[in-house]
């Protein structure tokens, strides 16, 4: 067979393997969900095809249990066991040392408590060292496919989370992230971020994963949603207590940080 011929076989092979790759995406009720959101952004259509095509899309059949089996919904004494420990208030620790003219800059410029924010990313990140097993994308992918009360949810964080990749120029399969999508060393899920993120070192990106950013946007959370500044109420009835409940809404959540908080100021204090 002449040579030319292969060629032209091979041609309409690719050409039709392409043609039925995106009729494929086009019929995916993910891409149907997420474009209807993103349709009106300032997102190419042909970009967000090209993240739907990617192969390292999965589905993660685990994602559904643990959404429908939150560490929350332990009674409190279980829950405090997994974050009340002394590995990590130690962490607390030496992450303040660590960082300590950071830290004091962020809280003294967002006039929110030092401890707190270093309770809060011990709590969501182990300190930056534990912030996800699922790439974001996969774990709302799943979500849309496999939890139908959350799929208008997961959608539309996936559609911030595509519109955050696209402006930062981030591949969207390249973030770990929760099986809920929260992604960074705060633990963010993709519309939080997009809303609460701030710039604090002034390199006109709002990272993820620098801490700078991270406890600045942090901080900025906390006082978007009630925080007062300066205040050292952290009773249930407080700002403090109410702000970082709409971090995440369980007051077992709560309890953990208030006593983390305690601890690790408690650990710097007497060394």
């Amino acid at each position: 067979m002449p040579s030319f011929i292969l060629y032209l076989l091979l041609y309409v092979f690719l050409i039709s393997d392409e043609k039925s790759q995106l009729d494929t995406v086009l019929n995916d009720p993910a891409f149907q969900v997420v474009w209807n959101h993103l349709e009106k952004k300032d997102v190419p259509k042909e970009y967000v095809i090209k993240m739907f095509l990617n192969s390292e899309i999965k589905i993660h059949p685990k994602i559904i249990n643990s959404f429908n089996n939150p560490y929350e919904k332990k009674e409190w004494e279980q829950y405090r066991k997994i974050f009340i420990t002394e590995k990590r208030i130690k962490g607390g620790i030496n992450f303040f040392n660590d960082n300590k003219d950071l830290i004091e800059q962020v809280s003294d410029s967002l006039k929110v408590d030092k401890f707190l924010l270093v309770s809060l990313v011990g709590v969501e990140s182990s300190y930056g060292k534990h912030y996800g097993q699922y790439s974001v994308f996969n774990a709302l992918y799943t979500l849309i496919h496999q939890l139908p009360r959350k799929k208008r949810w997961a959608a539309k964080e996936l559609s911030e989370f595509i519109i955050l990749c696209h402006r930062n120029k981030i591949n969207p399969h390249s973030i770990k992230g929760s099986y809920a999508g929260a992604f960074g060393f705060g633990q963010f899920i993709p519309s939080s971020f997009n809303y609460y993120a701030i710039d604090f070192d002034g390199d006109k990106i709002r990272h993820h994963n620098k801490w700078p950013d991270v406890l600045g946007s942090v901080a900025n959370y906390l006082l978007k949603n009630g925080y007062k500044p300066n205040t050292n109420d952290y009773s249930k009835s407080s700002s403090a207590w109410k702000s970082v409940f709409a971090y995440n809404r369980s007051n077992n959540y709560v309890g953990v940080i208030m006593e983390l908080r305690q601890e690790i100021k408690k650990g710097l204090f007497n060394n």
